[in-house]
């Protein structure tokens, strides 16, 4: 498996069917599982190395949407996420203290920890779209009205891969008239 050619192929698939769905400034939630990837079970089978390459890869193919990656860590740290400082202060989300770690975040929320230029953790976004692969279950990170997205590519490695993307809510009644 050559994963950063894999992670490419995905994202080539995000940024062509979440253009237009995201806006500038939006943040973007992944959630992922290295263990699930990998072919072993969610949080049974760390791999830091698949982290790395899927935050590097995933943070230069964000920066075409121009929208702001929160990674979200595992149950052992609450699904907190990493984010940076800044966009954390602009969007008032809540600053946690909890650093991720392999079996205390993941992987994905480890790399991202160390690849992203001033992080903190967070205790929850309202992001506008995410991607989850591996089952993470990114939803309580999205807004409302959440919209499935499913890719072509639906695999990374041997993680099912599922994406949401979100709508204002529709409110009103039988007059009412929408965008």
């Amino acid at each position: 498996m050559n994963l950063e050619q894999e992670v490419h192929a995905l994202m080539d698939e995000v940024v062509q069917l979440y253009q237009g769905k995201v806006e500038e400034g939006d943040v973007f939630v992944l959630g992922s599982s290295t263990s699930e990837i990998a072919g072993g079970r969610i949080g049974k089978d760390s791999h830091p190395e698949y982290g790395e390459i899927l935050i590097k890869v995933v943070l230069e193919r964000l920066s075409e949407l121009k929208v702001h990656l929160a990674v979200q860590g595992c149950e052992h740290i609450n699904r907190s996420l990493v984010i940076e400082k800044q966009v954390a202060k602009e969007k008032g989300y809540g600053i946690v203290s909890v650093i991720p770690a392999i079996h205390a975040g993941g992987g994905s929320a480890v790399a991202a920890y160390n690849q992203f230029r001033d992080p903190v953790m967070v205790e929850s976004v309202s992001a506008s779209s995410g991607l989850d692969i591996g089952d993470t279950h990114i939803a309580m990170h999205v807004k409302a009205v959440q919209i499935p997205v499913r890719f072509e590519k639906n695999k990374l490695g041997h993680a099912r891969v599922n994406g949401l993307t979100s709508r204002p809510k529709l409110v009103g009644g039988s007059r009412a008239q929408y965008l």
